[in-house]
């Protein structure tokens, strides 16, 4: 696949992305794919947004304001400024982000899009450590933050500078954005010129980050939220991912923006209050987790789905037991599906009529999804294997050697053992690595275990994903303590707490079962199977 001319002055990401050889294949057949050579994301969405539907048009929303689109431009070519002209920021430069769902963060998104640079994305609850990873691998040249979120983006940057948004001082970036003109002139980039590195936890507990072009952020909106989810501009959208998820970023802002929309944005919010936000602000689509629906339903506010047109489940599998309990309570289907990080959002999905309970979907127009064996061959319908999928997105790597591993034969593998039926429906059986999908979230199980080794009581630890009715799964943790130390209840809270303040909370082990050794092949390798059969062991 030939490469355009980039507009990146420093080319650090296109130096590092993985020889095209390693790419998968990408697949633009459909009309809505038929991207120019010339793109910049932020202008489709929206300079030309306001250009074509006018400036006044609710975009942003939250409990106490409403930002048209024509303030969400304005405050974007203002920030873009300060970072180009207060900063020196130049094309193709990193900018790591570190904030909750509100519109300044929303803002600074597009400004750096605007900018040609390539925007970082990171979880809120990562703590220094974990940054300090994602700096060493990213290398950005400008942090910008929620001063509420400062103190371990401050501890990890090191010399880098970090921006706050929020304090009241001249330094504060919404300080300085105020004094800036409010026009800019978008960096004219290629459509294939990198504009996002999305992190995911790998396996190993080292973080990969997933690279992403202009015209990637517009695919997905052009394939599952123009066939499966089918907003208008009339709609407003809502949600609990994270916008630093590709789940959210999609479903919060590329998805609405896309058609014109607008997006209630909650920063944090219980089920109880997500449903009743629903409601106050008559939101029409909602992205979230099975989870939460399963929490609104027991918190007996099942009359809230029911004013939402659209209902969409993904960041973990869901049951057909939650999918029933819906329908049954609120008359209204949930549109299930799978994406990933490395894929940008879903790619298997079904809607209406269409849904299968119980059922992934079908493979979403614009992409094509097979089962392959562990010799990449495909199986027949109804054979347990891989999950195997190309289309108009695809995973590209930092400068990563699993980028071998994710990619074979031009297909990409998303690390899920599924069943394909005779009419297309995919049907999810289980991970097929050491990853923990709970509540949604993406848990690697040696992050864990390298927080719980952390503790001065520990000699080593092993962590599993065991199945809850609640999350979907729960982190367990197998920890051998040092000799002399009680196993007591005590201990094991003390270890959770432990890892809530090494870690993004949302790891910590909700289970721990202690053990005088871990089960270890004759090389040393931990056996993570043997590890599920010593979770149900008793304590001595």
């Amino acid at each position: 696949m030939a490469r355009t001319a980039s507009a990146h002055v420093d080319t650090f990401c296109r130096d590092n992305l993985p020889p095209q050889s390693q790419w998968p294949e990408f697949l633009f057949e459909l009309p809505s794919l038929q991207y120019p050579e010339r793109l910049n994301c932020a202008t489709t969405l929206l300079d030309d947004t306001v250009a074509t539907l006018g400036a006044d048009r609710p975009c942003l929303r939250t409990a106490t304001e409403i930002w048209t689109y024509g303030d969400l431009l304005r405050r974007s070519n203002q920030i873009a400024r300060v970072l180009v002209e207060d900063f020196g920021v130049v094309p193709g430069n990193r900018i790591l982000l570190r904030g909750s769902n509100n519109p300044w963060i929303v803002a600074c998104w597009f400004a750096v899009v605007k900018a040609g640079a390539v925007v970082v994305t990171t979880m809120p609850l990562l703590r220094e450590p974990e940054l300090r990873k994602l700096i060493a691998i990213t290398t950005p040249t400008v942090t910008i933050t929620d001063s509420a979120l400062a103190k371990d983006l401050l501890d990890a940057a090191d010399t880098i500078p970090v921006i706050t948004c929020g304090a009241d001082e001249s330094t504060d970036l919404c300080v300085r954005a105020s004094s800036k003109l409010d026009t800019f002139e978008n960096v004219d980039t290629a459509a294939d010129d990198v504009v996002l590195l999305a992190p995911t936890s790998g396996t190993t507990g080292v973080p990969k980050a997933t690279m992403h072009f202009h015209r990637d952020v517009l695919a997905n909106a052009d394939t599952f939220s123009k066939y499966i989810v089918k907003p208008t501009s009339d709609d407003i959208f809502t949600g609990t991912p994270p916008l630093a998820f590709t789940f959210g970023l999609g479903g919060l802002v590329i998805f609405p923006m896309r058609v014109g929309a607008s997006t209630l944005l909650i920063e944090r919010a219980t089920p109880s209050e997500l449903a009743d936000a629903l409601v106050h602000h008559r939101v029409s689509v909602l992205f979230t987790a099975p989870t939460a629906y399963r929490a609104i339903l027991r918190e007996g506010k099942a009359k809230a789905l029911q004013g939402v047109r659209r209902l969409i489940s993904a960041g973990e599998h869901l049951p057909e037991s939650v999918w029933r309990e819906v329908k049954e309570q609120t008359g209204k289907s949930i549109i299930d599906g799978i994406g990933g990080t490395e894929m940008l959002h879903v790619f298997i999905s079904a809607a209406d009529d269409d849904i299968k309970p119980g059922s992934t979907g079908r493979a979403v127009p614009g992409y094509l999804a097979e089962i392959h064996d562990i010799d990449g061959e495909p199986v027949p319908d109804g054979t347990a294997g891989l999950l195997a999928v190309k289309g108009p997105t695809g995973c590209r790597y930092l400068s990563d050697p699993r980028q071998l591993s994710y990619v074979r034969n031009g297909w990409n593998m998303t690390g899920d053992n599924y069943i394909r039926d005779t009419e297309g429906y995919f049907w999810y059986q289980a991970r097929s690595d050491d990853m923990i999908v709970s509540s949604g979230y993406n848990i690697a199980a040696p992050e864990v275990e390298w927080a719980i080794d952390q503790h001065p009581d520990v000699l080593e630890s092993g962590v599993i994903g065991l199945p809850d009715d609640e999350r979907g799964m729960i982190v367990h943790a197998i920890v051998v303590l040092v000799p002399g130390v009680p196993r007591n209840d005590a201990k094991i809270k003390e270890l959770q707490n432990f890892v809530k303040q090494t870690a993004a909370p949302y790891k910590y082990p909700r289970g721990i079962t202690f053990v005088d050794e871990l089960p270890k092949t004759p090389s040393g390798k931990l056996q993570r199977f043997r590890l599920h059969e010593r979770a149900a062991e008793p304590q001595p």
